[in-house]
């Protein structure tokens, strides 16, 4: 691995938020290549080279590039052991990549940028419209979440890449209107999370893209 890891990113993109956590918390450095979505920086040429899907998160190490969040996660993991984000026990394990599939899979891409643009462009949804969707998908993944959590303090028992998932998603859920204190457990397990300062550090208010009216 590379002295100093490249990873482009968006302030506000959950996926990209969720790997800044990993990193900080892995004591891994690495260098933040700011691609600003609402300007279409993603669809540029050069960057699709390095991630076809036109998405962020992009980790860079040397020649090797990888997009998607798990995929990154598992890459952390193997060549970064400690401090471990994985639990040894075999069960816990697949059940913290479970929580993870939850919103990174089931949840969180249906609340994509270019989601919201489709629905408007081609659907004809307003922004109420949009909101309502976005809210229904995020109490949905979250509800299911809070059902599957084993005993805390944090997701899985100790900090994991469950925890690095689910605190974007809470943010996300804040900006929507939605009260995290309806899932008790779940809420509970971010509080103990977020009072970490690797986890404070990759917060969307924190990034040398944020907007400086946020």
């Amino acid at each position: 691995m590379s002295e100093t890891l490249l990873l482009y990113s968006y302030w506000r993109s959950s996926s990209a938020y969720r790997v800044r956590i990993a990193l900080n918390l892995k004591g891994i450095p690495h260098r933040i290549e700011p691609v600003h979505l609402l300007r279409n920086e993603q669809r540029r040429e050069e960057y699709r080279r390095l991630n076809p899907s036109g998405l962020v998160p992009c980790l860079v190490d040397g020649d090797f590039a990888l997009g998607q969040s798990l995929a990154i996660f598992n890459y952390l993991e193997a060549h970064t052991p400690e401090p471990s984000l994985v639990p040894v026990d075999p069960r816990a394990a697949a059940r913290m990549w479970a929580l993870c599939a939850i919103i990174a899979c089931d949840t969180q891409p249906l609340q994509n940028l270019s989601v919201f643009q489709h629905l408007e462009t081609n659907c004809g949804l307003d922004q109420n419209a949009r909101d309502d969707w976005a809210r229904h998908w995020i109490a949905r993944g979250l509800g299911a979440f809070e059902a599957s959590l084993g005993e805390g303090p944090y997701c899985v028992g100790a900090p994991s890449f469950a925890d690095c998932v689910l605190i974007p998603q809470l943010y996300n859920a804040r900006r929507y209107g939605l009260d995290p204190s309806q899932w008790p457990r779940l809420a509970a397990a971010a509080e103990a999370f977020e009072d970490l300062p690797e986890v404070a550090a990759a917060h969307p208010d924190r990034q040398p893209d944020t907007p400086s009216d946020s």
